[in-house]
């Protein structure tokens, strides 16, 4: 048991080093030179002669590229505002609000995939004008906002010749670069977007090069394994919005309902795609009226009187842990500024978007982490009372806190998971820091406060 201890508190420390280098500044690494050890100086010079690097290089065993800056709200840096009008010429008069609504759905879906990124998307109406204004947290290209939002992303199949599941095209309505690949009597294929289940980024395993990965439905991959069956030999075109953007040859029929989309696209290219695809079509077609760059609705005062609040917070408890419980406290503090790093490495590399309600989650998720060490505290202290062992009461100490850690926590999830579902926005972002708090808070009370124990009264 010692043993496996001492390998439990090597790995704490390990991954400790790692969550302070994720949330160390690249500036400060730089500048530091450690005469007694050349080969963190190397690492400093490799970081110097190729900028960015130094993310890549803590987690390039995973093959991840991030960027790990804290992704900022609207009201933390502001970001741009676009205002767009839905033609609603072809919609009738009964339908126009649902049209509307759907159209916002599918915007806020688009660019808030995940829930993390915090976007506002509003609707206004004002006589026959119908629009939706959104905005974006932090974007500085324009164009790829407006092209993320307002494109229809409309997939279609087209194979040659023709066949009895295939709808004639005449020339003038064939995707652009049909021609080329099929020729003039290409037909389009009853598959469609409509029979996607799921699109996904993957990579490909000889080049490394990011592809969009199609999985059809039921009726898709029927259709699907249809089409490859009677074009063995031949080309199958796949277009994207009125634009051809692949046109691979079928070697042998596919039955798995499954396709890959190659298209030479980049990383970020790839991602827009399968956002599109899994957002589905605007119901509605939408023009931008104006785009422009809004600025943070929270000065920056507030910021840093809410992080003075925050780091206050913090000294008070640690201060209260120690004076109460002495070495005890020391330890839980230590956990504590544990916890703290793990959770704020989380936030860098999910990244979740923060705003002052993220932030009071957040810090809300410090006082829970402190609350089970208190129970686990208390608890040992009883045990010691009755005149058990430093390790016995120890152990029992935990074991008996742990129902009540484990349901106190277990209901502030369900209530995050509650806000999170049914939640704006705003909301969604606090329930979504608490929540990753109050997991990450149950392993620092349960495994680095009681290995740090073990450790300590074993040297005891």
């Amino acid at each position: 048991m010692r043993k496996h201890s001492r390998l439990v508190f090597i790995l704490i420390i390990v991954v400790t080093l790692l969550a302070v280098l994720i949330n160390t500044p690249p500036q400060i690494i730089i500048n530091y030179q450690s005469p007694k050890l050349p080969i963190i100086n190397k690492a400093i010079s490799i970081h110097k002669t190729f900028p960015g690097f130094y993310p890549n290089f803590l987690i390039g065993p995973l093959h991840i590229q991030k960027d790990l800056a804290f992704k900022e709200g609207l009201d933390l840096q502001g970001g741009t505002q676009i205002t767009l009008e839905a033609n609603m010429k072809d919609v009738p008069k009964d339908q126009r609000q649902q049209a509307l609504d759907s159209a916002k759905a599918v915007i806020e879906q688009r660019i808030n995939l995940f829930g993390v990124s915090e976007p506002l998307v509003q609707t206004a109406q004002t006589s026959n004008d119908y629009r939706v204004i959104v905005e974006i947290p932090g974007v500085t290209d324009v164009n790829q906002a407006v092209n993320l939002i307002g494109q229809t992303a409309k997939l279609t199949f087209w194979e040659p010749g023709a066949s009895g599941s295939a709808q004639t095209a005449s020339p003038s309505a064939l995707p652009q670069g049909m021609t080329q690949v099929i020729g003039p009597n290409a037909v389009k294929t009853n598959l469609s977007g409509a029979d996607l289940k799921q699109a996904s980024v993957t990579f490909d395993q000889n080049t490394g090069k990011p592809q969009v990965q199609l999985l059809f439905t039921a009726d898709g991959a029927r259709k699907f394994a249809d089409i490859t069956k009677r074009n063995v030999g031949k080309v199958v075109a796949i277009a994207l919005d009125n634009q051809v953007i692949e046109a691979p040859r079928v070697n042998e029929a596919i039955l798995g309902g499954s396709a890959v989309i190659t298209g030479g696209f980049t990383t970020d290219q790839a991602k827009t795609l399968s956002i599109q695809l899994n957002a589905g079509a605007l119901p509605v077609s939408l023009s931008v009226l104006q785009q422009h760059t809004i600025g943070a609705t929270l000065g920056s005062q507030s910021l840093e009187r809410s992080l003075v609040a925050g780091l206050l917070g913090f000294v008070v408890i640690v201060v209260f842990m120690v004076v109460l419980y002495g070495r005890l406290g020391v330890i839980a503090s230590v956990a504590l500024t544990i916890y703290t790093l793990l959770v704020l490495s989380l936030f860098r590399l999910i990244p979740v978007t923060l705003t002052l309600a993220g932030i009071a989650g957040f810090i809300l998720s410090i006082g829970i982490a402190v609350d089970a060490n208190i129970l686990i505290f208390e608890r040992m202290k009883e045990e010691l009372r009755r005149g058990k062992a430093r390790e016995t009461a120890m152990e029992l100490g935990f074991s008996r806190a742990w129902p009540s850690i484990r349901d106190s926590n277990i209901s502030g999830l369900i209530t995050s998971t509650i806000l999170y579902i049914f939640g704006t926005s705003i909301i969604r972002g606090f329930a979504l820091t608490l929540a990753l708090g109050i997991v990450v808070s149950m392993f620092s009370a349960i495994t680095i406060t009681r290995t740090f124990l073990k450790v300590f009264i074993h040297n005891k």
